[in-house]
């Protein structure tokens, strides 16, 4: 993918969600909300401060994150669905 973003933001590709639940109950797509997790798939060189220095963000590429339910912006690249959002809409790393 030749796609690099720019300043603190962050290319993310949900995760896809399940199609049971645990009981066995297969949910229609209607029904399914959009899941708050993902994998990063690319990252940008940083925010710069105020002395004009660029600032690293803390996430990386293959990072799994945590985002709120309306952040970023959604991006069609080479056929797949993303999202672009900047770090500070990222509220966590699983681990």
């Amino acid at each position: 993918m030749a796609f690099r973003p720019l300043g603190d933001r962050v290319l993310i590709k949900r995760v896809e969600e399940e199609e049971k639940t645990k009981g066995g109950i297969i949910i229609p797509d209607t029904a399914k909300e959009k899941p708050q997790e993902g994998e990063v798939v690319a990252v940008g060189p940083g925010a710069r401060d105020d002395s004009g220095k660029i600032q690293p963000l803390d996430v990386k590429p293959g990072d799994k994150i945590l985002f709120g339910k309306w952040s970023g912006t959604e991006v069609k690249i080479d056929g797949q669905d993303l999202l672009i959002m900047k770090e500070s809409d990222v509220l966590g790393v699983v681990e």
